[in-house]
């Protein structure tokens, strides 16, 4: 009986005002509150508001049959609550219907497991409480930044009582092996990996739009004939996504709400086709083998590795002083804390990116910078101030 694992990542950072060189020592706001109170607002209409109604009515209209599963970064949920607290109420909708898995993330979105261990560890476990306190749930299923996942990230996440971890079914680790399968983590047989089908996540959130290819115009009744096709060949088809893909990156002139609501009776016309959230997955489907993944992989970029934030020396040497940082930090400063953590979301590293070719298009539609190097200039910017603003805190100044 195959299932169909529909996952979304809702994340919006908390991005960087202009700073120059000459606001160092003097200006300590960092952060573009005008700029992400205006992008917020845009998104929860165009996507969040909308495509969560849209879901809450399939979920009644199939009576506990189409389940869906989301993860929600800590900095998205903090904006939520500041700007817009008519989204969490939604969300908080969705998870009183009983068939949404909320996951667990870093807090901030951050790479902090490439450099700290500790600082990892206190994100998960921030994250965690905020998922419990607003959804009612003790999330068993663990999400890495940008589907980031190795060995070591296994066995860090075993030891922090997780059963289930999502990450890219990425070509160069299965081989000749299907995504379609549940699989372990190499000598944990505790946990649960479910690989990422890109090549069926693609087709929505960046192919559905697109007139020049071969399988447009996709609709319902098509692609859960794609889905279909699995039947036999697998036990679980693991569709992940950015949740913006519905109305934002695919507006609804496109046809995207449409065809949201029409999937699940699609798919569900199949007898033997189920949907089950991760953390279902991971208790009914056995996994078929180990997967030894050394290197780290991610769903980003063709290359689907760490490039994306660690493939040039800026962005090497903004991350490395960022997490300097760490040890000078004042014990017990919230502020500061939570300064630093917004400062290590991924997506200031993937302004830097200095990526042409195949992903460039991707990564300049993202990009708020005129260049990567305008990214790193106005971030190390920051960096210099914030260090500053450290040592006058530990002081006793501020």
């Amino acid at each position: 009986m195959p299932a169909v694992c529909l996952y979304f990542q809702v994340h919006q950072p908390c991005r960087l005002k202009h700073y120059t060189v000459f606001q160092i020592g003097r200006d300590h706001e960092y952060f573009d509150e005008a700029n992400n109170r205006e992008i917020l607002a845009k998104v929860a209409q165009k996507c969040y508001l909308p495509a969560n109604q849209v879901l809450h009515d399939l979920i009644q209209q199939y009576q506990g049959d189409f389940r869906v599963a989301f993860s929600i970064s800590g900095v998205a949920l903090d904006q939520f609550i500041k700007y817009h607290p008519e989204v969490i109420d939604s969300f908080k909708g969705l998870a009183d219907t009983g068939c949404v898995e909320f996951l667990n993330e870093t807090y901030y979105h951050s790479l902090a497991f490439l450099y700290s261990d500790k600082e990892f560890a206190r994100q998960v476990k921030l994250h965690q409480k905020k998922i419990s306190r607003h959804f009612g749930q003790q999330p068993t299923t663990f999400r890495h930044t940008e589907l980031i996942y190795n060995n070591e990230l296994a066995a860090a996440i075993r030891q922090l009582g997780y059963r289930t971890i999502l990450t890219e079914g990425a070509d160069r680790i299965l081989g000749w092996r299907s995504p379609n399968y549940a699989y372990q983590p190499v000598s944990i047989p505790e946990v649960t990996l479910l690989l990422r089908n890109y090549r069926l996540s693609d087709d929505i959130s960046f192919r559905f739009s697109n007139r020049a290819w071969s399988g447009f115009p996709l609709t319902a009744d098509k692609y859960a004939h794609w889905l279909h096709q699995v039947f036999r060949q697998g036990d679980i088809i693991n569709l992940f996504m950015d949740y913006e893909t519905f109305g934002e990156h695919q507006w609804r002139e496109t046809g995207i709400f449409d065809f949201l609501r029409a999937l699940p009776e699609e798919i569900l016309k199949h007898p033997d086709f189920v949907f089950m959230t991760p953390g279902e997955a991971s208790r009914e489907i056995k996994p078929i083998s180990e997967l030894d993944i050394p290197d780290f992989i991610s769903w980003a970029d063709t290359e689907r590795d760490l490039s994306a934030w660690q493939g040039n020396n800026m962005q090497k040497d903004a991350a490395r002083s960022l997490y300097q940082l760490a040890e000078s930090l004042p014990v017990g400063d919230e502020r500061l804390m939570d300064i630093w953590g917004r400062l290590q979301t991924s997506d200031h590293f993937y302004y830097m990116c200095t990526k042409w070719f195949a992903d460039g298009t991707v990564h300049k539609y993202f990009n708020p910078y005129q260049s990567p190097y305008d990214a790193y200039i106005n971030y190390m910017n920051i960096l210099d101030d914030f260090s500053g603003l450290i040592e006058t805190a530990k002081a006793g100044i501020l």
